[in-house]
C-alpha cells in the first residue's frame, strides 16, 4: 500500500501535525515527519483540520430493493464525500433486513465498494410491522455481528414488544434504536403542529407524539437495564426528557440530524417538498435546543438520517410528497456552520458527535477512529475557511433531495481516507474500480494476517 505524509495539518484539540500513513494504518503524528523517499506521497494539509473518520449511525442505503432511490455503493459514494468513513445501514429496505441473510448481503455489497464501513442494522420486528421479533439472535451471531436494531420509519410502539426487545439485545450488549412516533397521534400528520399548521391547512404532528414515546422506554429501558438509542430528536421536549433519564442514570443516547440543527418549520411555506421529513422541521426554540443539547452532552451524536428518493416522489404536491431527506455530503458543513461558528463546540467535539461517539454506541469494532500511532488510518481532512453556496454537483448518490441547495455553508471535506486509503482526493471522489481494487486488498490482507495469528 501506498505511503502517505499529510503534512502541516491541524488536530481537532489545535495541535499542529505530520500525519504519516503506510500500510493502512496511522505511523506518526508528531510534526517534523520527513518525506522517507520518493515512495511517499505528500499532500499538503495546511490549513486543514484533521478529524477521524466520520461515522453516521443512521443511513437509508435503500438497497435491496428500492436501487432507484439509492444502492450501497452510490450511498457510500455520498459517504466518502462527506467525510464518512462508516456508515451503518438502516433495515427499512425490501426484503426488510429481518435475517441473518440480508443483513449479511447489505455487508457484502458494502465490503465489495470499498467506499466506506457498512454495518447493517437488523429490523427490531418481522417486516418492520411491529407485530413480533425478528431474528435478533441470528443476526447477532451472524457474520453481520449486528449490534443496532431500529424498525426507523416506524415506531415500535407496542410496550410489551418493546420491553421484550430491550431484554433480548442486552444479552449481547446490543442497543434498540428507536423511532419515538405515536402512530396514533401522527395519523396522516404532515408537519409540526402549531399556529403555522394551521395557517397552511396542513395536518399537525404534535411534539408530545415524540416525547410520550421517548419517556415510555426510557423506563423501560432503566426497569431491564438495557441500551437505548433514541433516533433524531427534534423537540425542546425530547431534551428535557432525554437530560432526565441520563440524569437518573439510565443508559440512554440520542441523536440529532444537521436538518434538526439547522431548519424550521417556516421553510414549510415554500410547500416545497424538499422540505418534508419525519420527524417534521421544528420551532426555532426547538433548533436553539437540540443545539444546546449538542454543546452540554445530552445528545450524543449527530447522525444524517440520510433518506434519498427519486425526484418525482419529491417533486409533487405536498401532502403526496415522500419524507425524508439526502444529507451525507452536507452533514459536516451544516455542523461546523450551526455548532462551530456559533461557538457552541469546538473541533473536538465535532470528532466526539461525529465519529467516536457514534463508533462507541454501534460498537463498530476493528476501525478505531481514532490519531493512535497504530489505529487504522481512518480519517478526514476539512477546509474549516472554506464558504460557498451548497450546489447539487456535490451530491455524488442517486437523489438530489437536498434541503440545503442554495444555502451557503461553512466548512468542506477535502480528503477521505479509509483504511489507509484515499476514497476522496481533494474534493474528487476516487474511481470505483480502485477503490474496489484497495478493498479487495484490505480484505485479502486480513485474511492472511488471520491464518498467521
Amino acid at each position: 500500500m501506498t505511503r502517505y505524509l499529510l503534512r502541516g495539518a491541524t488536530l481537532p484539540d489545535g495541535s499542529p501535525a505530520d500525519i504519516v500513513i503506510d500500510e493502512g494504518r496511522i505511523v506518526s503524528t508528531a510534526p517534523g515527519a520527513a518525506s522517507d523517499g520518493p515512495g511517499t506521497i505528500v499532500i499538503d494539509a495546511g490549513g486543514l483540520v484533521a478529524l477521524p473518520g466520520l461515522v453516521d449511525l443512521h443511513t437509508h442505503l435503500r438497497e435491496p430493493g428500492f436501487e432507484q432511490s439509492e444502492t450501497v455503493l452510490t450511498g457510500t459514494r455520498a459517504a466518502a464525500a462527506g467525510g464518512f468513513t462508516s456508515v451503518f445501514a438502516m433495515a427499512n429496505t425490501l426484503p426488510v433486513s429481518d435475517t441473518a441473510g440480508v443483513v449479511e448481503q447489505v455487508q457484502s455489497l458494502g465490503d465489495a465498494a470499498g467506499y466506506a464501513t457498512v454495518r447493517p442494522i437488523g429490523a427490531v420486528t418481522v417486516g418492520l410491522a411491529g407485530e413480533r421479533l425478528s431474528e435478533i439472535g441470528a443476526m447477532a451471531q451472524s457474520r453481520a455481528a449486528v449490534r443496532v436494531f431500529s424498525d426507523d420509519g416506524k415506531c415500535v410502539h407496542d410496550s410489551l414488544l418493546m420491553r421484550r426487545a430491550l431484554e433480548y439485545v442486552k444479552t449481547f450488549d446490543g442497543v434498540i434504536a428507536q423511532h419515538a412516533q405515536d402512530p396514533r397521534l401522527t395519523e396522516n400528520a404532515q408537519m409540526n403542529e402549531g399556529a403555522l399548521s394551521s395557517e397552511l391547512g396542513l395536518k399537525g404532528w404534535p411534539a408530545v407524539a415524540e416525547e410520550s414515546i421517548i419517556a415510555r422506554d426510557v423506563l423501560l429501558a432503566e426497569h431491564v437495564g438495557a441500551r437505548l438509542h433514541v433516533c433524531h430528536l427534534s423537540t425542546a421536549g425530547s431534551v428535557d426528557v432525554i437530560r432526565w433519564a441520563k440524569a437518573r442514570g439510565i443508559a440512554v443516547t440520542a441523536e440529532a440530524t444537521p436538518h434538526h440543527l439547522l431548519l424550521t418549520e417556516d421553510l414549510v411555506r415554500s410547500y416545497d417538498a424538499r422540505y418534508k421529513v419525519n420527524p417534521p422541521l421544528r420551532r426555532d426554540d426547538d433548533v436553539q435546543a437540540l443545539r444546546e443539547g449538542v454543546a452540554d452532552g445530552t445528545i450524543d451524536i449527530v447522525a444524517t438520517d440520510h433518506a434519498p428518493h427519486p425526484r418525482e416522489s419529491k417533486e409533487s404536491e405536498w401532502d403526496a410528497a415522500a419524507f425524508g431527506m439526502v444529507g451525507l455530503e452536507s452533514a459536516l458543513p451544516v455542523v461546523q456552520t450551526a455548532l462551530v461558528d456559533t461557538g457552541l463546540i469546538g473541533w473536538q467535539d465535532v470528532a466526539r458527535v461525529l465519529s467516536t461517539a457514534p463508533a462507541r454506541i454501534g460498537r463498530l469494532t476493528g476501525h478505531t477512529h481514532s490519531f493512535e500511532d497504530g489505529a487504522p488510518a481512518n480519517l478526514t481532512l476539512v477546509d474549516p475557511s472554506d464558504r460557498s453556496v451548497f450546489t447539487l454537483d456535490r451530491l455524488h448518490g442517486k437523489s438530489v433531495n437536498t434541503p440545503y441547495e442554495g444555502l451557503e455553508l461553512a466548512g468542506n471535506v477535502r480528503w477521505t481516507f479509509h483504511h489507509g486509503f484515499p476514497t476522496l482526493r481533494d474534493g474528487v471522489l476516487a474511481p470505483a474500480d480502485e477503490v474496489a481494487a484497495s478493498a479487495a486488498s484490505i480484505a485479502q490482507h486480513r485474511i492472511g494476517a488471520q491464518s498467521h495469528g
